[in-house]
This record gives C-alpha cells, structure tokens and sequence, in this order.
C-alpha cells in the first residue's frame, strides 16, 4: 500500500517556536508534532506545541518564507592542532565571525590583571626582572609611578576569579557565568543575523550539556584529529624561542644588577 505523502510545515522536521523566538534551528521530535491547516509541524518540547497552538500565525510563513538562521560553527580539538589558523580562514571565506573562546576570556579580565594568564603565559614575571629597592636609587630606568600601580592589588569579581581559574587551572566555569558570555553569540547582533565560528568550545561534557538545556545549537560540530608528531614539529620551535629569548632576558638583567651594585659600592 503505497503510503500518503506528509505535508510539512514551513520548518520541515525543525521546531518553529524555536525558530521565532530563539532563531534556532532546533530539532523537532515526532511525539510532539501538531497539525495545522493540513500541515504537519514537529516541536522540540511539549511547551512549544502548546504555546504554537495558542497562536499558531504568530510562527507561520505568510507572505514570504520563514528566514533560517546563519551558520554557526563548533570548531574543537586539542592544543596545538591548529583550530585557530581553520577557523580564520574559513569565517573569512564565508563571511563570518570568528570567535577565540580563551582569547575572549582574556580579554574579560585584561583590564585588571595587565596582562595574559594561563600556565603557558606564567613562566615569565615582571617581579623577577625587578630591580631590588636598595638598587633603585642607581637605574634611571625604573618608572616609581609604573611600580606604585603595580604595587595596588585589583580585586576581581567572582565572576572574574571563576574566568581566571579556567585559564589557569582548566576549572570549569559554572553555568551562571556562561550565562553571561555564551548566549549573546547566539541571540544578540551582529552575532545573531551574521554567524560565527566557535573556536575551543565545548570542550567538556558540561559545557555540551549547558549547550542543549539552553537550547544553543550549533548547525556544524566539528573535531580536528591531530598525529602527535606533528603537534610537535608546530609547536616546538615557538617554544624553543621563547626559551632563548627568556635566557638572553634573564643574562641582560644579571649584567645590569651587576653594573649597578658595582655603582653602589663606588
């Protein structure tokens, strides 16, 4: 028996309330679809049927068809396999954000901590290139209103201190501050009618869990799977020279400790 052809609705298996009011293309399952004027339409909740038929033209296609959302892209995969250098070229091949989750987070509390954190970002400090205070006197050098600002401790919020324990010791960062910071790349502009590439996020099953309760999906997830080998030919190198340059820093302030404590003694 050949079986009757469904007529969809203007969203196809996708979930119209979530259309309009998230701009999502969320999956609608089976056990929630409705019909109206001889057309089928699946919803991702029983809540988003009831409140479809409550007002069913308030998300129905009338004089022109119903806009699907832009691209939104997840770009994951383990340090050094090259997620940064995809994910520019493809936002600029298709006209999109490109969105550097820890670089984003740095940016949150760069005002306050002056400079980049994170355990590849601590192995060099200020303080231990600092001149001592008996030796202050002789480097004409030191800027005192420099080191009085340095001096002031800035106090982070908690929202701030949960950021800088995720880049420091890979702590998750709880729900309520992605609160904050992931859901206006999906319902605030330019995001919203533009599209973005993710870079680095989800990276736990948390964070993909936080991602479906609130209803934020990505069209696209995709993993880059890396030979360690060649992990470590590109990030070899750079690191290589950063020792040295840390190595010729650390020589230049010994022969410059030296100078001045041979000042002193004259």
């Amino acid at each position: 028996i050949k079986q009757k052809k469904r007529h969809m609705g203007d969203t196809k298996h996708f979930c119209p309330v979530s259309l309009k009011e998230n701009f999502v293309l969320y999956p609608g399952l089976q056990e929630h679809a409705a019909k109206y004027k001889e057309k089928i339409y699946y919803f991702s909740t029983s809540e988003c049927r009831d409140k479809f038929l409550m007002n069913p033209e308030e998300y129905v296609a009338h004089s022109e068809p119903l806009q699907a959302p832009p691209l939104r892209v997840c770009l994951l995969g383990i340090h050094g396999a090259g997620k940064s250098t995809c994910a520019r070229q493809i936002a600029d091949k298709l006209g999109i954000f490109h969105i550097q989750f820890e670089e984003y987070l740095q940016e949150l509390i760069l005002p306050k901590t002056k400079r980049k954190v994170g355990p590849s970002l601590d192995e060099d400090h200020e303080d231990d290139y600092k001149i001592p205070e008996e030796l202050e006197d002789f480097s004409q050098t030191t800027n005192r209103t420099e080191k009085e600002k340095t001096k002031q401790e800035v106090k982070l919020t908690d929202e701030e201190e949960a950021i800088k324990a995720n880049l420091v010791d890979n702590t998750e960062l709880p729900p309520e501050v992605l609160d904050k910071i992931v859901p206006d790349w999906w319902k605030k502009e330019p995001f919203r009618s533009t599209g973005f590439i993710l870079d680095g996020f989800p990276r736990t099953i948390d964070e993909v869990r936080y991602l479906s309760e609130r209803g934020l999906c990505p069209d696209v997830a995709v993993y880059i799977q890396v030979e360690e080998d060649d992990i470590l030919i590109r990030l070899l190198p750079p690191r290589l020279k950063k020792w040295k340059d840390r190595r010729c820093k650390k020589k230049e302030y010994k022969k410059k400790l030296k100078e001045l404590k041979a000042k002193k003694r004259v």
